[in-house]
């Protein structure tokens, strides 16, 4: 976690001043080594979740002795440019693209659990490598996508309010101004888990306050969420508020996504126009979680070779995974089947949390040099337009 002065200033209201903050940080900024094994394409940002700008995601990135950094936010490209003159300016390499919901109706996983913990039929693909010149047709198809969303997150609001009636939220009050949405961001289930964390404190205060009103809405906490609670000086305290109110509310409020989703068909069409390279992000069944921040649940593990069998069918060619996030015996055959299937592999180790190092200490293992060289791959397609694939 960057220092919170920093943290501040390269989160400053305005990209130009971001920038501009970096500019004048850069010169006293005392950096790591790069390492070569330490790349991360899945890094989320204000513009969708997470305390980093693109700028300080950059900086961040680079402050932990990431030799490259790669955006990716949910619904929205709307901070690439910002990302890539960041990463400029830091002198680090960067890639580009974004995370999207497909529905998969119409291909042979039509109303089957995927990668997709709150709704059958759905699966989350991420579009990686974007070039720059497709920045704005990649904005453009996803934009009444986010519209469509806001209507499901006022519903969820509505939900949320009657679930906790003294909470008071409001969708444009208060959700909408913890996000980036007026400059093309995405809003997710955490902005709205965010701003329930944010009314809670200020109706109870921190520490005992807290817990009780938690305990008194039926939640009972684990001694690590009961420690993090008792933390009043952390300064991100309504993130660790917010992923307990996630656990426990959203299964409740979730509405499932429906217009908002386009069909893989015309995904797999933008990212052709668009020359980018559309992954399907594997999940894998959680039974006890490597990284311990997943309930016990099944996803796609039991068919997973129809899984394949429908990419291919569809035209999906590329799989990005977390090294970190799954049991070797997983990792050997999800990357089995990519061998079988010829598909592309690309490292996806999400980044939205301040309690998350940007490093994947997996990468130092030699059996995922093939991630760490395809994430050059990708840069170099976004840079001089060669093929990801020859």
């Amino acid at each position: 976690m960057i220092d919170i002065a920093i943290l501040t200033q390269l989160n400053a209201p305005s990209k130009e001043e971001r920038l501009e903050n970096l500019r004048a940080l850069l010169p006293r900024a005392s950096f790591p080594p790069m390492v070569p094994q330490y790349i991360n394409n899945h890094i989320h940002t204000t513009y969708s979740f997470s305390p980093y700008s693109p700028t300080a995601a950059v900086y961040a990135a680079r402050a932990e002795g990431l030799c490259t950094a790669g955006i990716i936010d949910h619904d929205s490209i709307a901070g690439a440019r910002e990302f890539l003159a960041a990463a400029e300016l830091a002198g680090m390499p960067a890639t580009i693209g974004m995370e999207c919901r497909v529905d998969m109706a119409g291909t042979r996983l039509e109303g089957r659990r995927t990668n997709n913990p709150d709704q059958v039929g759905v699966s989350y693909m991420t579009i990686q490598s974007v070039p720059h010149d497709k920045i704005d047709l990649l904005d453009g198809f996803f934009a009444p996508l986010r519209e469509a969303r806001n209507r499901r997150n006022r519903a969820m609001v509505e939900r949320i309010n009657a679930l906790v009636p003294d909470a008071g939220l409001d969708f444009d009050r208060d959700v909408l101004p913890l996000s980036m949405a007026a400059e093309g961001g995405g809003v997710t289930e955490r902005h709205l888990m965010y701003a329930l964390a944010k009314k809670l404190t200020a109706q109870s205060g921190r520490g005992e306050g807290v817990i009780a009103r938690l305990e008194a809405m039926g939640l009972t906490l684990s001694e690590k969420q009961r420690s993090q609670m008792l933390d009043g000086a952390y300064p991100f305290y309504e993130y660790d508020l917010l992923g307990i109110l996630k656990s426990a509310f959203v299964p409740k409020i979730y509405i499932d996504a429906a217009e908002e989703c386009p069909k893989l068909a015309d995904v797999v069409r933008l990212c052709r126009e668009a020359d980018a390279c559309l992954c399907y992000a594997y999940l894998g069944d959680v039974a006890e979680s490597v990284t311990g921040d997943k309930k016990a649940q099944k996803f796609e593990d039991d068919y997973l070779e129809d899984v394949f069998q429908c990419l291919r069918e569809e035209g999906v060619w590329a799989v990005t995974y977390m090294p970190t996030r799954n049991t070797p015996a997983q990792l050997e055959r999800l990357r089995g089947l990519c061998e079988a299937h010829g598909m592309f592999q690309v490292s996806g180790e999400d980044i939205n949390s301040p309690r998350q190092s940007f490093v994947i200490r997996a990468m130092e293992n030699p059996l995922f040099q093939n991630l760490i060289d395809a994430t050059w791959r990708l840069i170099d397609h976004e840079t001089t337009g060669k093929s990801i694939r020859d």
